[in-house]
């Protein structure tokens, strides 16, 4: 009679050259990138240009495919019941972490139900203004904000966004309020930055530029340590009145839990050689974003924790709340 310790070592080892040969053998059909946004945004950009060079390298059709809706919540909660075979991936940024502190009922946990591949890219933000409102430095904003506490307006996206944290987190440091006017979207809200109906908010590099170098937005400081190529003459929040601020976007890929590890590593891999491509790194640093992966799936996985760690703190602090 067969010896259950023995047995049980047999299907140990059995198991793990199933996953070794599961990983050599990986991808053997196409591959489903789904963007939980809609077209034409960093997140979706950088998504489609990966997936065009992997499907290169790897012989398989790696396909992107968008599930907007919902804060993201539609096609991140359907990446989240795939089968964990390494078929179906999911496109995140920022919000991935964040919305599970703001919205009562998710449906999914961003540490439980995901497993991680890779960062992908990182994005500053700028803080930019109506070239009418007297700032042309993060100081003379915050003696602005202190003498017309709750008067200074700015846009946002939307309550929990990228560009509302930023500035709820830059609001708590540095010690001013101001008046919130939150939009369906970042389109109108740039608009009436510019318009003058509010007057100033943070937004990311790439789809400030073309306005500051046109003169209809006034760069003020990038929430990056370092300074942008973008904007070069531009100093860092860090450097200019708040130090130890920092607000990066990033993006990333993520993979439903259980996914084995060989084939999280070999993704890994396989997007940080298309990364590193000089040329589209040249390319998209002309954009504002910096093409990046991470060492390890465990590595984009404790960045991800760190994250949730931080913005749930932020949103607790700041009652940021989505109904």
């Amino acid at each position: 009679m067969e010896h259950p310790i023995l047995r049980a070592f047999a299907l140990a080892i059995g198991f793990g050259f199933a996953c070794a040969a599961a990983a050599q053998s990986y991808p053997s059909k196409p591959i489903r990138i789904i963007v939980p946004l809609a077209p034409g945004g960093n997140v979706d950009i950088v998504a489609r240009t990966i997936a065009q060079q992997l499907t290169e390298n790897l012989g398989q059709q790696v396909i992107v495919e968008n599930r907007p809706g919902a804060s993201s919540l539609v096609g991140t909660q359907q990446v989240a019941k795939a089968a964990p075979d390494g078929y179906t991936l999911l496109a995140v940024a920022n919000t991935f972490a964040m919305v599970p502190s703001i919205v009562a009922n998710p449906g999914y946990d961003p540490l439980k139900d995901f497993a991680g591949i890779t960062l992908t890219c990182l994005v500053p933000q700028v803080l930019v203004v109506n070239p009418a409102l007297p700032v042309r430095s993060v100081t003379q904003l915050i003696a602005l904000a202190k003498a017309r506490p709750g008067e200074i307006s700015y846009a946002t996206s939307g309550p929990g966004g990228t560009g509302h944290m930023a500035t709820e987190l830059f609001s708590r440091q540095v010690g001013v309020k101001m008046l919130h006017v939150p939009y369906k979207g970042n389109s109108q809200a740039i608009i009436d930055v510019i318009g003058g109906q509010v007057m100033l908010m943070f937004d990311q590099v790439s789809t400030s530029e073309p306005y500051i170098k046109a003169g209809k937005l006034r760069g003020v400081a990038v929430t990056s340590r370092t300074r942008s190529p973008l904007f070069p003459d531009l100093p860092t929040i860090d450097e200019s009145g708040a130090p130890g601020f920092e607000d990066i976007t990033f993006n990333g890929l993520v993979a439903p839990a259980g996914t084995p590890r060989e084939v999280l590593v070999r993704m890994n891999e396989e997007v940080a050689k298309v990364v590193r491509a000089p040329n589209l790194r040249k390319r998209f640093l002309e954009r504002g974003v910096e093409l990046k992966a991470s060492a390890s799936p465990e590595e984009f996985t404790a960045h991800v924790k760190a994250e949730v760690e931080k913005k749930g703190k932020l949103a607790r602090e700041a009652g940021i709340k989505l109904e």
